[in-house]
């Protein structure tokens, strides 16, 4: 079976069916008008800005060729003394100690004058972009000329030139033929996975049998955000989900061959974000050729960061081109906000009439979506930060004599005390990582999540590993766990 026209077929079934029931939704880009003045109140006399400083339309983005000072905003951080007294103490709190403190002493300076300096190593902003100066400026022109932007769902006015301008970038990034902005990863996750859910109860009566219903082959350690999608898709009743273990191809294959149902599909992470290894792509593809399954793929921790122009883990392995739909972050090595999905022309308006995660929520703001294409094209031109953190890679793994693969870390120390207790050293020597516990993790696979960015030097890497050798035994470190997660 030819996999992309079987599916295009059904998409276009579905699509044609959602017709008649008058309930094709469309999206209707809303040119922004800009403002000609920016006033401010000053003395109760209008201030007129400089029109020399408002950035022309057509400026290029500026870019870099090197570390800058600004860069290192992305993995320097401070804590105040309370917050790092909970911490240490592995006290609960809802966040409010900094705001207690500045009252109690009625000097939020003296306060501030408390804070640790800390070196972030548990972050996702894998290249260093979100204190970049051109994308902070595409933030700040978007909002002083256009404010916010129309406040409404992508479906009634929150569609923009600017929100069209982004998604055509990500669909050249991603190879597809087009993409759809969600407000966030998690939500672009829901809505297709109830997208797919809904071609099985547009198509399938109750009457037909249940080989013509949907398979869903889920990897066994797939984000959060895949999981709460397919239990929506199954709510509709024409969908069965099928678990296969942690990247194991050949127990996919079995559950592939056992199962009669036509239409299937395969979704996985292509970088796992807890244990930060990659989903076989190679033999996806294969295993695609062979049974005619739809492949998802959710690239979230790969984008930007895997493949020579940044097009994430499918680009890496040389399989663009047989995975169907792409779902992204903008949150991560974008580090701005929003998730997207990558995907043709058909899959775009099934999703944008039947993702209900993207119907029912409001779009993305203007200033958000101009950071964020300002975001993917310096990513596309400042080479060097992939070379970068590769690079910081390649040093934590000659440090440590630990087999990394991915600026993704995972440090599994067993016992929970074992991982609160290197936490808690880390955080005393100026590090900033967080001990992973149950129920995000098992029992007993306690671990520390370390994340690299382009951002960090080698002399950080060479003090934080010192640190690290302190509180844990390389030797006796796993790095991987294939025993599944305890889930909320």
């Amino acid at each position: 079976m030819d996999s992309p026209s079987a599916w295009d077929c059904w998409v276009g079934q579905a699509l044609a069916r959602l017709e008649s029931l008058k309930v094709l939704r469309s999206l209707r880009p809303i040119c922004l008008r800009k403002q000609t003045t920016h006033l401010r109140v000053e003395n109760d006399e209008q201030y007129v800005p400089n029109p020399e400083n408002v950035v022309p339309d057509d400026e290029e983005f500026e870019v870099f060729h090197e570390l800058r000072p600004w860069d290192r905003l992305a993995v320097e951080v401070e804590i105040g003394e309370p917050t790092f007294n909970k911490w240490m103490h592995d006290t609960p709190s809802p966040g409010d100690e900094i705001i207690h403190s500045a009252v109690i002493s009625k000097d939020p300076e003296g306060y501030h004058r408390q804070l640790r300096k800390l070196i972030l190593f548990s972050g996702n902003d894998y290249l260093g972009l979100s204190s970049h100066p051109t994308i902070g400026k595409a933030a700040a022109k978007a909002a002083l000329e256009y404010g916010m932007g129309p406040r409404g769902s992508a479906l009634i006015c929150g569609y923009t030139n600017y929100h069209s301008q982004l998604e055509s970038c990500l669909a050249d990034l991603k190879k597809k033929e087009d993409c759809l902005l969600c407000p966030t990863g998690f939500a672009a996750n829901m809505a297709l996975m109830t997208a797919i859910g809904s071609i099985g109860s547009l198509l399938t009566e109750k009457s037909m049998p249940s080989e013509d219903e949907i398979a869903i082959f889920s990897d066994a350690l797939n984000h959060a955000s895949i999981i709460d999608g397919i239990r929506l898709a199954e709510r509709q009743k024409s969908v069965k989900v099928f678990i296969y273990r942690h990247c194991d191809m050949s127990h996919l294959n079995t559950l592939l061959s056992h199962c009669r149902m036509q239409r299937k599909v395969v979704v996985t992470d292509s970088l796992f974000s807890m244990d930060g290894d990659y989903a076989p792509m190679v033999e996806l593809a294969n295993l695609r050729k062979k049974h005619g399954f739809l492949l998802v793929i959710d690239d979230a921790h790969g984008s930007f960061v895997c493949g020579k122009n940044g097009g994430g883990v499918a680009e890496e392995f040389n399989c663009e081109k047989q995975v169907d739909l792409c779902i992204g972050t903008l949150s991560k090595a974008a580090g701005c906000h929003g998730g997207f999905i990558a995907c043709s022309k058909r899959w775009k308006l099934l999703i944008q009439s039947r993702g209900r995660p993207f119907i029912f929520s409001t779009a993305t703001p203007v200033p958000v979506v101009a950071a964020a294409h300002a975001a993917v094209e310096v990513a596309k031109m400042e080479t060097w930060r992939r070379r970068a953190i590769w690079n910081r890679v390649k040093d934590f793994r000659a440090l440590t004599g630990i087999p990394v693969t991915s600026p993704i870390i995972s440090l599994i120390v067993g016992s929970e005390e074992k991982a609160l207790q290197a936490s808690r050293h880390l955080l005393k020597s100026g590090f900033h990582v967080t001990a992973i516990r149950p129920p995000t993790v098992p029992p007993n696979s306690c671990r520390l999540r370390v994340a690299l960015c382009a951002a960090h030097t080698r002399e950080d890497l060479e003090k934080f590993t010192a640190e690290l050798s302190r509180c844990i035994n390389f030797e006796d470190t796993g790095i991987y766990c294939s025993n599944g997660y305890a889930r909320l």
